[in-house]
């Protein structure tokens, strides 16, 4: 909140800081995504993704601080994005097609098969939770270890090559989770046509 206060404070469009590229940059990838992913009403879920995005991006490099460790590395984080991210796609599928239209969702094409996609569909969203927690979870707790084992054997400089590599890894991650995110709400607020 403190660095959003300082932005709004130092808007420009005559003379941008760096961090007003920053956020700018921020926010053209992330509406890039979400308009590729959910279509032309992206704009009502860009909040959302943006907040994720920074959220998880900024868990993800906190590991980088020597002492700390990347919240996204302890498993509840990592569930708590999830279990909203869950609940946030389900939320609008159901605001968007009404609830007859979004069950529709999970019975497929033919009707005969329904019953079976139904099992199917309901199994796949709720191995989407397992998914992007253990996904998140399991690559930022690996990065934290492997950058502490190189800093315990090798002090100085070694480990700076496994710096860059968890920010890689930390960008990579979060890249996942928001794309994720981005399929899964435009597969949920999708009208048949």
């Amino acid at each position: 909140m403190v660095v959003f206060a300082l932005l709004r404070s130092r808007l420009s469009v005559n003379r941008p800081g760096k961090l007003q590229h920053t956020m700018e940059l921020i926010y053209e990838f992330v509406n890039g995504q979400a308009e590729d992913q959910v279509g032309h009403h992206a704009h009502r879920y860009l909040a959302y993704f943006g907040t994720i995005f920074i959220f998880i991006l900024t868990c993800n490099l906190i590991g980088l601080i020597p002492g700390f460790e990347a919240p996204t590395a302890i498993p509840s984080v990592p569930l708590g994005c999830a279990v909203i991210t869950w609940l946030y796609y389900h939320m609008y599928g159901l605001r968007e097609n009404g609830p007859i239209g979004y069950f529709k969702h999970f019975l497929g094409p033919v009707w005969w098969m329904a019953p079976l996609m139904l099992v199917i569909e309901v199994a796949s969203h709720l191995a989407r939770i397992l998914s992007l927690t253990v996904r998140l979870f399991a690559n930022m707790f690996a990065g934290d270890m492997v950058t502490l084992v190189f800093f315990s054997l090798f002090p100085i400089a070694i480990p700076v090559i496994f710096m860059l590599l968890h920010v890689g890894v930390s960008l990579v991650q979060t890249y996942i989770f928001v794309l994720l995110a981005t399929v899964y709400i435009g597969e949920a607020v999708a009208h048949e046509h």
